[in-house]
């Protein structure tokens, strides 16, 4: 495995960076630290890294030199028919898919469980979401997930529908049956793009958990949240050349011109460390954690049912009469940070870079939390079911709105996304009445105001 930077000499990105700074020239090209800045002080270590697009480091979106080289390696240790890499996080690369998916708009079915990024960029490109509801498989608290079954019917409603698009594996670690989403696809001769923001790691566990071997299109990888890359390096995984074609064109439609070389070289390395020792680490951290949750149910934690991603750890805390957030405090005072608590429950993200004393401290805090008496228990997660729809999300985002009260919105149509993530169901998106239910969401989420069209449009849902 990658140690330090005499070992990393085989990553292309490295090599580019390195070569560039021994020919010691004036620099009079951004960044404009110069890589010596004294303000910059306390991140010296990474200034002389931090490059731009010049002729000895390559230019991203027109897949020169250094990063081309670093993406054909990544393909390679994916699988895939091509890969992209991605230095503006896991929304650039559901952008991209997309824009490639539906480049003149047009439906889309959508699992609403989905990011708010994605809620924007349908709105921008003109996308019109189908929505297919998850189902309760992973039983009270969690999300549940979006079935084959459901995503058939959709489609056979919706026949001009341009892609399928799910999230999977959710927050929370729930895996929706792709394998089955692709057949039902596959009939209508549409494709499945996933976000799989959270399962960047998951080929490695095991070769049939990747997307693209269930059937997926294409998938969005977030890198950074469960594999050793720093924040904002993503993956995009793309699994025939068909749709590979289009993808730089579409990634540089929506991604910076001054992509972060620090982020690049990141995803390089971690591409080597993928080829190397990563899949055994990996591996043996999925025993660690399958040996966790058969302990923390044994105290009475409550995980997801079914199918579900072999490291993420998630539960709700009902049954003990705390909700998530009281939980996280408790996790806190124990020594534990969490990725995430809300009133639906916790998440967190453990990997290989986390010590034997991270997993003493995990199972005495649950521990502690297990031993606190219940005043009673909690009611869990909260879904309002689909919204009626006034207009389109693009019309609704794009128009003139205005900001009210979240008690004064009763029967107005929403002009923004309001998606708590997790669970990322969006309680509300843009072209949606808010109905008195979605009260609920807003208050145990503390959203107070929410912009609205302005128009005076009023269309009210009881």
């Amino acid at each position: 495995m990658i140690k330090d930077a005499a070992e990393a000499e085989n990553s292309y990105i490295w090599k580019a960076i390195r070569d560039h700074n021994r020919r010691n020239r004036a620099n009079y090209h951004t960044p404009a630290h110069k890589g010596s800045a004294e303000c910059l002080a306390p991140l010296a270590g990474v200034l002389g890294l931090d490059l731009t697009e010049l002729p000895d480091t390559g230019s991203l979106f027109d897949g020169e030199g250094a990063t081309a080289q670093a993406e054909a390696f990544a393909a390679g240790v994916f699988k895939t028919a091509a890969t992209f890499m991605s230095a503006g996080g896991c929304t650039l690369c559901v952008q991209a898919m997309l824009r490639i998916a539906a480049p003149r708009g047009g439906k889309v079915i959508c699992g609403r469980v989905i990011h708010r990024s994605a809620v924007n960029a349908m709105a921008l490109l003109g996308i019109d979401p189908v929505w297919v509801e998850p189902d309760r498989s992973a039983g009270p608290g969690f999300a549940g997930r979006i079935t084959g079954e459901a995503v058939g019917a959709a489609l056979e409603k919706n026949p001009d529908a341009k892609a399928v698009y799910i999230t999977t594996p959710d927050y929370f670690g729930v895996l929706s049956d792709i394998n089955a989403i692709s057949l039902c696809a596959r009939e209508y001769a549409v494709p499945v793009i996933v976000d799989n923001a959270h399962g960047a790691h998951l080929p490695f566990i095991d070769d049939a958990y990747s997307p693209l071997a269930r059937g997926a299109a294409m998938s969005a990888d977030s890198a950074h949240k469960t594999l050793p890359v720093l924040t904002g390096g993503a993956w995009l995984n793309i699994a025939s050349a068909d749709f590979a074609a289009g993808a730089r064109d579409a990634l540089s439609l929506f991604g910076s011109t001054s992509p972060s070389y620090p982020i690049m070289l990141s995803l390089d390395l971690c591409a080597r460390w993928l080829a190397d020792g990563g899949p055994a680490a990996l591996r043996a951290l999925a025993a660690e954690i399958a040996q966790l949750k058969v302990f923390a149910e044994s105290l009475g934690f409550e995980l997801p049912a079914g199918e579900c991603d072999p490291l993420r750890i998630a539960f709700h805390t009902g049954r003990f009469g705390l909700d998530g957030r009281e939980a996280a405090e408790l996790l806190r005072q124990n020594g534990v940070e969490p990725e995430y608590a809300g009133p639906a429950g916790a998440a967190l993200i453990p990997s290989p870079f986390n010590t034997p004393a991270d997993f003493e401290a995990l199972r005495g805090a649950l521990e502690a939390i297990s031993r606190r008496p219940a005043v009673k228990s909690l009611p869990r997660f909260f879904h309002t079911g689909l919204p009626e729809t006034a207009m389109s999300p693009r019309e609704a985002l794009l128009c003139d709105k205005e900001t009210v009260a979240a008690e004064n919105a009763v029967g107005r149509v929403a002009a923004q996304t309001v998606c708590p993530c997790p669970p990322a169901i969006p309680a509300i998106i843009p072209g949606e009445v808010i109905g008195r239910q979605t009260l609920r969401v807003f208050e145990d989420y503390g959203i107070r105001n929410i912009a609205v069209v302005k128009s005076g449009f009023s269309h009210y849902n009881k």
